[in-house]
């Protein structure tokens, strides 16, 4: 089930690893002509591709909030206590993380940012940029702030999400965002789960919509009659949703991840479990199509081990169809000649997900450069940072993690920063601008402090 790559004694293992989908190689085409639909058309357009996409008929695109609200009564008890506790969490976690980041931090107007008391003409205003770099007279202060309103995307039709509400709009939430504004699919109801529709209550999504695929990416980036457009998308999809993201990046803000269908790599040796191998390859690959499974090992004795547990796996899955077409079309087995190498397999194919089933995983980890989240040993399954973990299940695939990391509560804000300058810095640095300016050809730059420094 999973294709055996030998690589060792390889010394270009690159050129033997298939590589992530291309631009061209994705459906750009259809997904312009929806975007464009959506831009022409507005609502209407949304209930027409509902009818063709998700084959339901749909009225009112938002769900009334009222409906939002008595999804706590509609779910087991058991699911939304889970659904708290995990959101708990995730919010201790982005909290501590915000602080870390400067988000949200005001400082006293009693004082100036870096507590020392002063009172120079030059940081009058500064009181609320907690980050302050002041030298020879001129004061850089510098905050974070939350952007108006955030978009959110949660897949459906194969399976529920409520997990990535809490992934999503928490942070959202901390970052400060006022309005949060939730896409899902409709189900054959033409409603979104009910246990989406919980965690969107727990989480304190404001707006709730019934759409999804491409159109709703479209639709919160541009806005129609019924969905007010957003400043920031955020959410994973399939490819279409990933490629409308990109289409409408600039438009609006979108993380710079290609958070795509579902990927892991599995590290193991001969310590690892095969059974626990094999079945957090099928965790990832349970989602469906165009994710990828790989585990990469330097023991042949462990990669039939886990290939033989696979199938049992398999054969036994509910979700044996979506199991079989993943792994068939992106499973496979990566032999190595040993650690090293095989950090080296990791590296280039830049996983989303990681998990180090080996012994010595903590010193393994520290030495990994492109992954999007790695999981540390035998008892941190993927699954625990899906739910719980604190860290964002939104990352990135399809190589991305080259340069780009899990969705973030900075992803949900943007830098604002004041300069000031006092009266004696400003005499003594006006020729350096003008100079500078000069230089670029830019007489008005060069004047707006000539003329100033004339002036003083």
């Amino acid at each position: 089930m999973l294709r055996l790559i030998d690589l060792r004694g390889c010394s270009d293992p690159a050129a033997s690893l298939p590589r992530p989908k291309r631009p061209e190689e994705m459906p750009q085409d259809a997904v312009r002509e929806i975007i464009a639909a959506v831009r022409a058309e507005g609502d209407v357009a949304l209930r027409r591709l509902t009818r063709v996409y998700d084959r339901v008929e749909i009225d009112a695109i938002r769900v009334d909030p009222e409906t939002v609200k008595r999804s706590r009564e509609a779910v087991a008890p058991e699911l939304w206590d889970a659904l708290s506790a995990a959101a708990g969490r995730i919010e201790a976690y982005q909290l501590q993380r915000a602080r870390t980041m400067g988000i949200g931090d005001l400082v006293s107007s009693s004082g100036s940012p870096s507590g020392s008391g002063r009172t120079d003409s030059h940081q009058e205003g500064t009181a609320f940029f907690p980050d302050l770099f002041a030298r020879d007279g001129i004061a850089v202060a510098t905050r974070r702030a939350p952007v108006s309103r955030a978009g959110l995307y949660v897949p459906g039709g194969r399976a529920k999400y409520p997990s990535t509400v809490l992934m999503t709009a928490i942070l959202a939430r901390v970052a400060g965002v006022e309005g949060i504004a939730l896409c899902v699919p409709p189900g054959p109801d033409g409603d979104p789960p009910v246990e989406t529709l919980a965690a969107a209550a727990i989480a304190g999504v404001d707006e709730v919509y019934r759409v999804g695929g491409a159109q709703a990416i479209a639709a919160m980036a541009y806005g129609t009659e019924s969905v007010p457009r957003v400043d920031v998308i955020a959410g994973p999809g399939n490819v279409y949703v990933s490629v409308a993201k990109q289409e409408v990046a600039g438009v609006v803000g979108v993380p710079g991840a290609f958070a795509g269908p579902s990927e892991v790599v599995v590290v193991a040796d001969g310590s690892t479990a095969p059974e626990l191998a094999a079945i957090d390859l099928a965790v990832q690959a349970e989602h469906g199509p165009d994710g990828l499974a790989w585990l990469v090992t330097w023991s042949l004795e462990c990669a039939e081990a886990v290939g033989a547990a696979l199938d049992e796996v398999v054969a036994t899955s509910p979700r044996r169809d979506d199991l079989e077409a993943t792994l068939a079309a992106g499973g496979y087995t990566a032999l190595v000649d040993g650690p090293s190498e095989a950090i080296q397999v990791v590296d280039l194919i830049a996983p989303e997900h990681l998990e180090l089933l080996v012994a010595g995983a903590g010193e393994m980890a520290r030495r990994v450069r492109n992954a999007g989240v790695i999981f540390c040993g035998a008892m941190a399954p993927a699954s625990v940072g899906d739910y719980l973990a604190g860290p964002s299940h939104v990352l990135p695939t399809n190589g991305t993690a080259r340069f780009a990391g899990a969705l973030s509560v900075i992803d949900f804000t943007k830098e604002m920063s004041m300069v000031s300058v006092d009266r004696d810095t400003f005499g003594r640095t006006a020729g350096v601008v003008a100079t500078i300016a000069t230089a670029e050809g830019l007489d008005a730059h060069a004047q707006s402090v000539l003329r100033r420094r004339d002036r003083a």
